[in-house]
């Protein structure tokens, strides 16, 4: 009898498998590639904001961390759902490899997408938009924050996944997209936002999202960077709690 193949081999035959699924949902495309770019270029060709303010510094950033919810959140948590809803994670958990295999693979095909959406944006704000990054960008913490915000999205959509009907999963991960759409700091910055619900939203993982992307891109945004610490702070917090909660809630069947 041949042996099992190694766990990495798993993984990546995994991860391409999800890859490929993805790329035949026409409505994963929609959400995690066309819905974004398309809010950039729209709310950047109309007068949204200050007329002091560059719209796509501000947009581009935004639709970014809109990418990270689209893909980690919605569409991870939803097709999840359905896999769980018609057996297809019972059988994969019977499979001979450890389940955590199955959702560092979910989670890589992710961050691969995410990272096409990252490619996408900014080659349509430079070409398209015409925009530069900031004398001070930050690369590295450019990948910090999708790394911290694929986590804490990712989390939530998979703890929601795990526990919730499928068709309750879809209208919980539509209606939330859009909430944070209008309210995470992705079109219209928080501190626009009236006083009770900008400290709500700021407490939210969007906003800290968009913000780490708004200061990796131009680091001179906020100045001297004071908003790095108290962003990262809020969306670790998130990234942890929403990892464990999905650890403990999620259900194979």
């Amino acid at each position: 009898m041949s042996r099992p193949a190694p766990a990495w081999r798993a993984i990546r035959a995994l991860t391409a498998s999800e890859l490929r699924l993805a790329a035949r949902r026409t409505e994963n495309l929609l959400v995690t590639l066309v819905i974004p770019a398309v809010v950039l270029v729209f709310f950047s060709s109309v007068a949204v904001l200050p007329a002091a303010v560059r719209s796509v510094d501000v947009l581009l950033p935004g639709t970014l961390a809109l990418g990270v919810i689209a893909t980690s959140f919605v569409s991870l948590g939803i097709a999840t759902a359905y896999e769980r809803h018609y057996g297809v994670l019972k059988r994969l958990g019977g499979a001979p490899l450890p389940r955590g295999a199955i959702v560092v693979a979910k989670v890589l095909a992710v961050l691969v997408i995410e990272a096409a959406q990252v490619v996408l944006l900014i080659a349509i704000a430079w070409v398209v938009l015409g925009w530069r990054p900031g004398p001070a960008a930050s690369p590295a913490l450019g990948i910090g924050a999708l790394v911290l915000g694929t986590a804490a999205f990712a989390g939530l959509g998979l703890a929601m996944a795990g526990r919730l009907r499928a068709e309750a999963t879809l209208a919980v991960a539509n209606g939330l997209f859009l909430a944070f759409l209008l309210v995470g700091g992705i079109v219209v910055p928080v501190a626009d936002l009236p006083g009770p619900l900008g400290a709500i939203a700021g407490l939210l993982p969007a906003a800290p999202l968009a913000e780490l992307f708004r200061e990796a891109l131009d680091g001179s945004a906020a100045g001297d960077g004071a908003g790095v610490p108290g962003a990262s702070l809020v969306l670790g917090a998130w990234a942890v709690g929403a990892t464990l909660l999905a650890s403990i809630a999620f259900r194979w069947e």
